[in-house]
């Protein structure tokens, strides 16, 4: 079973990484996906040497955002891509079976192609205007997601988990998670907040999914 709960890492110097990983980290976060998008590769390569260590120590799950070959490097276990980023069966034949892929979708077309890609899991978002990303694709909100997995259930299409992202606070929370996510990824909240973690895993520990 997947955590329900993903922390996206925020930072422009690695220093700045580290501290905000590794206090999510002392707050009981379980699953971190690093994402440093103006960091060099080798940057970026020891950054994710040393949160793989952390997150060992924790027993966390760590996923490295668009890199394959770092994510091979580091033995990281897995790596989440983007709809514009590597394929899904690149990262595959790189990583082997066994680790997560994840991949990043806005419409149900997205979903279905994620879902034959073989994903272990899709990040649906955004669920509204954040400034974590650039380029951000079309905001789906509430309903967006309702008639999404709706629209999945009643085709009778069998999708992997389901993780909300973009701009999410923790009052919309009780509402994303009653239309069948299976969770949520966050990025700002938990950066600024982290003692937010217990409360929020508490929230999601009933998603339907």
């Amino acid at each position: 079973m997947l955590s329900k709960l993903q922390y996206i890492s925020q930072g422009t110097t690695a220093a700045a990484q580290v501290r905000n990983v590794f206090a999510v980290l002392d707050y009981g976060a379980d699953w971190i996906q690093v994402r440093w998008k103006n960091a060099s590769e080798l940057d970026l390569s020891i950054l994710c040497e040393k949160i793989k260590k952390r997150c060992v120590d924790y027993n966390a799950v760590f996923i490295v955002n668009d890199h394959i070959a770092i994510a091979h490097k580091v033995d990281a276990d897995g790596v989440h891509l983007g709809l514009t980023d590597d394929t899904i069966v690149q990262a595959r034949n790189v990583l082997g079976k066994e680790k997560i892929i994840g991949g990043t979708a806005n419409t149900i077309d997205n979903v279905v192609q994620r879902t034959n890609e073989g994903c272990n899991y899709i990040g649906l978002g955004p669920f509204r205007y954040t400034t974590t990303k650039e380029k951000l694709s079309p905001i789906i909100g509430l309903d967006g997601y309702r008639t999404i997995i709706g629209s999945l259930k009643e085709q009778g299409i069998a999708y992997p988990p389901i993780y909300a992202i973009g701009g999410i606070e923790v009052s919309d929370m009780e509402a994303i998670k009653s239309v069948g996510i299976h969770g949520i990824a966050l990025s700002g909240l938990l950066t600024q907040q982290p003692q937010f973690i217990s409360h929020i895993k508490n929230i999601l520990s009933s998603c339907v999914r």
